[in-house]
């Protein structure tokens, strides 16, 4: 602070130069201005005055001060002024994007870096990804570049990969760095980053790799190479099981660092390598605030926006013309701006009868889904078709008004005679109805009735037309065997308080429900016709299921598989069945 005036600092004050433009432009406005008044030059200038309406004094210089104000206010506005300071997350003052590929030839497996190559590239990985801070992408590459990970701001979940990554789920040997630059470059374009980090993770280099290199560093993307291997190198054996023996090509490494504007150097057991490379020392910093998630820096906020406000005002006022039609645009369209569009209303007069009926159907969906058997009853009732005439249906026998939803699937199976849903549901409503005991004249007066009591008993003939149809599914037992009718109370028995006669009904509701399930299921049995040899056909094929399911369970989760059949997709669809042949 200085005299109580903030201290003023401009994030682009590059645009401070075009300060220079305005007032040549106001020259070259004033001289055409006075040129282009051919009366001044052919009359005397004491005759003017009777020969020309002559404007208001100072309207042309009021104008050209106006302008100029708008073009001062528009260059300060673009230069970023900012006096306040503002606190920014230190992740976010270095988010590079970081596009690590590595190769997965067969060389990945020669031992001059002990284990393997590949496994001191995996910990090499997995402590970058620890590091960095920003957006990460990870590739893998042999005779043509895959994507394992596209970029993403969770490293950690780009770490999930590597264990996976290896030789053999490569659809075919190679090593063509070239391809894996240019992949890397692809994804960096698709997340409209400016600027980049490109790492390599090999032995060598050709000169098409070297070239890609070089267009990277034209687009702001950076390349740097981590070496694998050593001048010595190793013997391996390739997809064809042929001897090999690979060497780190160090000549090959530095010209594809510097063709990319970057750095290259060895893998090593510590972090020298990430350290010669940049790549953490500048994000040092970053994985300790990531740790505790409160390390902030302060940058001066930009406040141009500020000017726009007076801006406008003077291009609005320099229109002389049509001035008020643009203010009182401006004032209505300023209320719309924050509405959000919504679906009419039912019964708005714009819509078709189809496209009411529809919605209709679709809120007795809804309702239904939600348990609102009622609201989806009222929403259905009166719309035409086998559908509604369906869905009504199910409705009802949720409700425990079977004699109307067998009403409601015989009017729908009348409409649509092949409808096998409607055949099911109708058949196994029916059977619950059948299997409802009689009205008895010891039956508890003080509890409520009985087509009350059904509600809560609700049998599920089905989801809807609107959703996935199907057979009833009331609630099975916890052994998932049918379970008999609950016996009659005897005629000495204590009568239940309503609670208990309430749930001692739903509790038979849903054991009839079941048995007419089974029923139907069999197909040739009729209902209460359900044997000991019955249920052990279903103990029998439960048991089968449950041994399927624990089989399911000790299959291996296989990442590398998944890796593996992905890439062979993408190979194919890139060069055709026949290039893996």
């Amino acid at each position: 602070m200085s005299g109580g005036w903030p201290d003023v600092v401009f994030a682009r004050p590059a645009w401070l130069w075009a300060l220079l433009v305005l007032p040549l432009l106001a020259g070259i406005w004033w001289v055409r201005r006075r040129g282009e008044d051919a009366w001044r030059q052919a009359v005397d200038p004491h005759l003017l005055p009777h020969l020309l309406e002559r404007r208001p004094g100072g309207r042309g210089l009021l104008a050209l001060a106006a302008w100029l104000c708008a073009g001062l206010l528009a260059v300060l506005a673009l230069a970023g002024p900012g006096w306040r300071q503002v606190d920014v997350p230190l992740a976010s003052v270095d988010a590079t994007p970081l596009v690590v590929a590595l190769d997965l030839s067969s060389a990945t497996t020669a031992t001059d870096l002990p284990p393997s190559r590949l496994l001191q590239a995996r910990a090499k990985l997995a402590r970058l990804l620890a590091l960095h801070q920003g957006p990460v992408a990870l590739l893998a590459y042999a005779d043509d570049a895959y994507t394992v990970a596209p970029l993403t701001d969770d490293a950690a979940n780009v770490a999930l990969y590597l264990d996976a990554l290896a030789p053999d789920i490569m659809p075919v040997d190679g090593q063509r760095a070239d391809r894996a630059i240019e992949q890397a470059t692809r994804l960096l374009r698709q997340g409209d980053a400016l600027r980049g980090e490109i790492v390599l993770l090999t032995d060598g280099a050709d000169r098409a790799a070297v070239r890609e290199a070089a267009a990277a560093a034209r687009m702001g993307y950076r390349v740097s190479v981590l070496g694998l291997g050593s001048a010595d190198g190793a013997a391996y054996r390739d997809r064809d099981g042929a001897l090999r023996h690979a060497r780190l090509d160090a000549a090959a490494l530095q010209a594809l660092a510097t063709a990319g504007g970057g750095r290259w150097h060895p893998l090593s057991a510590d972090d020298g390598d990430l350290d010669a490379l940049g790549l953490r020392a500048a994000r040092a910093g970053g994985a300790g605030a990531a740790a505790d998630g409160d390390a902030q820096t302060r940058r001066i906020a930009d406040q141009g926006y500020w000017l726009l406000l007076p801006l406008l005002a003077l291009v609005l006022l320099a229109f002389r013309r049509g001035a008020a039609v643009a203010v009182l645009a401006v004032v209505l369209v300023w209320p719309i701006l924050p509405a959000q569009a919504a679906q009419p209303p039912v019964g708005t007069p714009w819509r078709r009868a189809d496209q009411i009926a529809h919605a209709q159907l679709e809120q007795g969906a809804a309702a239904y889904r939600d348990g609102r058997h009622e609201d989806a009853l009222r929403a259905w009732t009166g719309l035409p078709g086998a559908d509604a005439a369906y869905n009504r249906g199910n409705a009802l026998a949720r409700l425990g008004r079977f004699d109307e939803a067998i009403a409601a699937y015989d009017e729908a199976l009348r409409l649509q005679p092949d409808m096998a849903d409607a055949q099911a549901n109708r058949a196994a409503v029916d059977a619950a109805r059948r299997r409802q005991p009689p009205p008895g004249p010891r039956d508890d007066p003080r509890a409520p009735p009985r087509d009350q009591q059904r509600q809560s008993g609700r049998p599920d003939p089905g989801d809807g037309r609107t959703g996935d149809r199907g057979a009833p599914q009331p609630a099975p037992s916890s052994d998932g065997a049918p379970r008999p009718d609950t016996p009659p109370a005897p005629p000495d028995a204590v009568p239940p308080t309503d609670e208990a006669a309430q749930q001692r009904t739903d509790q038979a509701m849903r054991e009839r429900m079941q048995q007419a399930l089974d029923d139907a299921g069999e197909g040739s049995q009729t209902p209460g016709d359900v044997t000991p040899a019955d249920r052990q056909d279903a103990d029998t094929r439960r048991e089968r299921e449950q041994a399927n399911q624990a089989w399911l369970r000790r299959v291996p989760d296989d990442p590398g598989g998944l890796l593996r059949a992905q890439f062979r997709i993408e190979h194919e669809r890139r060069h055709g069945a026949e290039a893996l042949r």
